[in-house]
């Protein structure tokens, strides 16, 4: 029996900073730009990309927001990340300050050794 889950190939962190223009919005203006620009390219890509929120802002001045995609594929991250370039969330509400794609226990995978791991 096959498994019908899609495994991660690559994750992404995405370090970002808000722009004055975001924290000028209400929280209810800001949720609603996320669904308005936001949820409906992560619905087109919900089968190849998922997305998770950090808050940093507390603890670094340079970046406010971890934004960590897991991607079953390269080319669904980078289709994600077109279309993401095309609302005003890239570089105009958020700064995209790096961009860190990272491939888990790849080390560990590729001299065919178990990953070492915290219990």
């Amino acid at each position: 029996m096959t498994s019908s889950v899609k495994k991660t190939v690559l994750t992404v962190f995405m370090l970002v900073k808000t722009t004055p223009e975001w924290l000028g919005f209400s929280a209810d203006e800001r949720f609603r730009l996320l669904r308005e620009h936001v949820e409906p390219i992560l619905e087109r890509h919900a089968d190849e990309v998922s997305l998770r929120f950090y808050d940093v802002e507390f603890y670094s001045a340079r970046v406010t927001d971890i934004w960590v995609w897991d991607a079953t594929s390269h080319h669904a991250y980078e289709l994600l990340v077109e279309a993401l370039r095309e609302t005003p969330f890239w570089d105009r509400f958020f700064d995209i300050v790096e961009i860190l794609p990272g491939v888990e226990n790849a080390f560990a995978s590729n001299v065919k050794r178990d990953a070492l791991a915290a219990s």
